[in-house]
C-alpha cells in the first residue's frame, strides 16, 4: 500500500470512529426485553457471511494457522459484546464510551504481565490518571450492573488488542476477523438456545448494520495504520468519543454532565500525552542510532583516506 500523508491518515480514522458510534447506537436502540444472546448471535453470523466474499481465494492452510489463539480471542470478543449490549442499554452512550477508551490504559499493565513489557514513570502516570478518570465518570458511590459491564468491555477490548501479537502475520484482515467471529458461533449459538426465549429475526437487521459500521471501522483503521505513523495518527481514534457525544445528544436527548467531562479529560488527555512522549523517545532513539551509525563508519573513512595518499 503506499504511504499516505499523516493527514490523510488521521482523516480515515476519525471517519472510521465516527462509523462505529453508530454501530453503539443500533445497539443502543434494541429494547430492553431483547435477546441478548440471540442478538450477539445474528451480529456474528452476519459478520461471517458479509466477510466470506473476501476470504473466498485464502487456501485452508492460511486460515487454519494460529486457530488456538483465534478461538482465544474469538471467546473474549464474545463476552465483550454480549456486556456491550447491557451497558448500552442501560447507560448513555457518551459515557459507555468513555469508559470502553480506558482499554488502552487496562493495556498497560496487560502488557506487563502477559508480555514483560516493562512500564515507565511515563505509562504508569497515564494508568493512574485514566484510572481516576474512570472512577470519576462511573462515580463508585453510584456504580451499577451497567458500569461494572463497560468496566469488563474496556477489559476485553484491551486483552484482543494485546492478542493480536500472537496471530500469524501472514492473514489479513478480513481472514482474522472472519476466524474471530466464526469460532465464537458454537458457543453463542448454545447461550441462545441456553436463554429459552423464542427465535426473533426482528433485530437481525439491527445485528446486520451494526456489524457493518464496525467491519468499516476496522478497515478503515487497517488502511490507516499500515501506511501512517501510529504514533502519529492515534490520537484520531478519540474522535469516536466527540461522535458519541453528539450521536448521543441528537438521537437519544443525552446531555452529558460535568463528571463525565472531567472523567474523560482524566481518560483521554494522558494518553494524548503518553502518545507524545512515546513518539519523541522514538525519534531520539533513532537519532542517536543514526549519529552511533556515522561515528563507526567515520574511522574507516578516515583510513581509506590516509592509506590512499600514502
Amino acid at each position: 500500500m503506499p504511504q499516505m500523508t499523516v493527514g490523510l491518515a488521521m482523516t480515515l480514522l476519525i471517519i472510521g470512529n465516527v462509523v462505529a458510534v453508530f454501530s453503539d447506537a443500533l445497539i443502543k436502540t434494541l429494547s430492553e426485553d431483547v435477546a441478548v444472546y440471540q442478538f450477539v448471535f445474528f451480529r456474528q453470523l452476519t459478520a461471517v457471511l458479509l466477510l466470506i466474499p473476501f476470504c473466498l481465494k485464502s487456501s485452508k492452510n492460511s486460515l487454519v494457522d494460529g486457530l488456538k489463539w483465534h478461538a482465544v480471542r474469538g471467546h473474549i470478543w464474545l463476552l465483550g459484546a454480549i456486556f456491550m449490549v447491557y451497558s448500552l442499554n442501560a447507560m448513555p452512550l457518551a459515557t459507555a464510551n468513555a469508559i470502553f477508551y480506558a482499554a488502552p490504559l487496562i493495556m498497560l499493565p496487560m502488557a506487563m504481565m502477559w508480555f514483560q513489557e516493562k512500564l515507565t514513570v511515563h505509562s504508569i502516570a497515564a494508568g493512574v490518571l485514566g484510572f481516576i478518570g474512570v472512577l470519576i465518570v462511573i462515580r463508585p458511590t453510584e456504580i451499577d450492573w451497567a458500569a461494572t459491564a463497560a468496566i469488563v468491555v474496556a477489559f476485553t477490548l484491551a486483552a484482543n488488542n494485546l492478542l493480536i501479537r500472537k496471530l500469524p502475520k501472514h492473514q489479513t484482515v478480513f481472514q482474522t476477523l472472519l476466524l474471530t467471529n466464526l469460532v465464537g458461533m458454537p458457543a453463542s449459538l448454545g447461550l441462545a438456545v441456553w436463554e429459552g426465549q423464542p427465535w426473533d429475526l426482528a433485530p437481525l437487521l439491527t445485528a446486520a448494520g451494526s456489524t457493518l459500521f464496525i467491519l468499516i471501522y476496522a478497515g478503515f483503521c487497517v488502511m490507516a495504520y499500515r501506511s501512517g505513523d501510529a504514533s502519529k495518527i492515534a490520537s484520531a481514534e478519540y474522535s469516536g468519543l466527540i461522535g458519541a457525544v453528539v450521536v448521543g445528544l441528537i438521537w437519544f436527548d443525552e446531555i452529558p454532565d460535568i463528571g463525565m467531562a472531567i472523567g474523560t479529560a482524566f481518560i483521554i488527555l494522558p494518553l494524548l500525552w503518553l502518545a507524545k512522549v512515546e513518539a519523541k523517545n522514538k525519534r531520539l532513539a533513532k537519532q542517536t542510532h543514526a549519529e552511533k551509525e556515522i561515528d563507526s563508519a567515520l574511522p574507516k573513512q578516515i583510513l581509506a583516506t590516509n592509506t590512499t595518499g600514502a
